[in-house]
């Protein structure tokens, strides 16, 4: 067998049966290798993000897409809005079914509790796995978590202030050492249960360094036992020209995978450019296009009717029309031609893929 003949022989990786599609073609191909599934049962999924940058977009396409997938049909659709962020309509964006579906961790009386502090998540997820039925759990964000430390720590310091006492130093809130001794324990149960947890963050601006660099809080925990780790961040803005002005319409999430321990490429290139509309959601269909003409497989073309010069023109070839990217999109959305899409984005993504292996024999056979 040649060199690269081994090289091309696909690496065994955790089976991808039953697993959750993030909502993105883009982003699937990014975590597992394949157009269709992003999260796998039992894992623990950490997404990092700017302010903005479509992390909650992505974490409810998760429950939509649960929603659209039989084998999820028993799972407990679980939103700790832990920020009280999320005002959007539900139904109108990810669907009437996760809008039935969706539930706070627990409710008092008939109102929706949801995490205030890193104790009561744990306990919300301790709750979840004792009740026995599979679920997937988003919890938006760990930064508003404060913990029982750092509640105490301000009213000793509140204390001391009113009597004309110095505090007590600030030694950090206690939250990295909680997660550091919880994360692990039900992450036993997760696994057992089949569910899925999908814990959000948010990047900080480190300038310790004397430069500008992104990092997080929670301590170092969040990424150890993560599955997968997903930042984001705000590539551009979506516009559109209304009454002569241009308007913000959405924004171009770039997302880039930090750690894989799905596939194991966690060199490579993984980052994806997602759009994301303010009234529509994530645009799919768009970004496979955007894929597809930025990989070079859909080329520019010219036709007859002079209009070459004022817009970029793509032959599609897979789909048989030349056009402008919007009339390419349109195209696909009229006829249907959604799932082939998906695939021509996912054939397209493993050739690239097997063009950067090296020319060289594995080592170990």
């Amino acid at each position: 067998m040649k060199a690269r003949d081994l090289l091309l022989a696909k690496p065994s990786v955790m089976s991808l049966e039953g697993a959750l599609s993030t909502g993105s073609t883009l982003l699937n191909l990014a975590c597992t290798d394949s157009p269709d599934v992003g999260f796998l049962r039992g894992g623990y999924y950490y997404l990092v993000g700017d302010s903005t940058s479509g992390k909650t977009w992505l974490s409810l396409s998760c429950f939509a897409e649960a929603c659209r997938q039989e084998s999820f049909g028993d799972y407990r659709l679980i939103f700790d809005d832990a920020e009280g962020g999320a005002l959007m309509d539900i139904g109108y964006y990810f669907g009437q079914a996760v809008a039935r579906r969706l539930e706070p961790p627990r409710k008092k009386r008939g109102v929706p509790v949801y995490s205030d502090t890193v104790e009561s998540f744990y306990y919300h997820l301790s709750d979840a796995l004792a009740a026995g039925k599979p679920f997937i759990y988003v919890l938006d964000s760990q930064d508003a978590l404060t913990s029982a430390a750092s509640i105490d720590k301000f009213q000793r310091q509140k204390k001391a202030a009113e009597e004309g006492e110095a505090g007590a130093g600030s030694y950090g809130d206690g939250k990295a050492k909680y997660h550091s001794e919880h994360l692990r324990v039900v992450l036993s149960g997760i696994r057992k249960t089949g569910s899925i947890l999908i814990i959000i963050g948010q990047t900080r601006d480190n300038l310790g360094m004397g430069f500008e660099m992104k990092t997080r809080s929670g301590g170092r925990a969040l990424r150890f036992y993560a599955t997968l780790e997903i930042w984001t961040s705000v590539a551009g803005k979506i516009t559109r020209v209304v009454r002569d002005r241009e308007r913000t319409i959405g924004c171009r999430c770039l997302a880039e995978i930090k750690k894989n321990r799905v596939t194991g490429k966690i060199g490579r290139d993984r980052s994806v450019t997602i759009p994301i509309y303010y009234d529509l959601g994530i645009d799919d269909v768009g970004s496979c296009v955007d894929y597809l003409i930025s990989e070079k497989h859909w080329k520019r073309a010219k036709k007859d009717d002079g209009t070459e010069g004022r817009r970029k023109i793509y032959a599609a070839s897979d789909f048989s029309i030349v056009g402008t990217r919007d009339q390419i999109i349109e195209h696909v959305e009229k006829e249907g031609l959604e799932d082939k899409l998906r695939q021509v984005t996912a054939d397209v993504w493993r050739q690239v893929e097997d063009e950067c292996l090296p020319e060289r024999k594995r080592r170990y056979l």
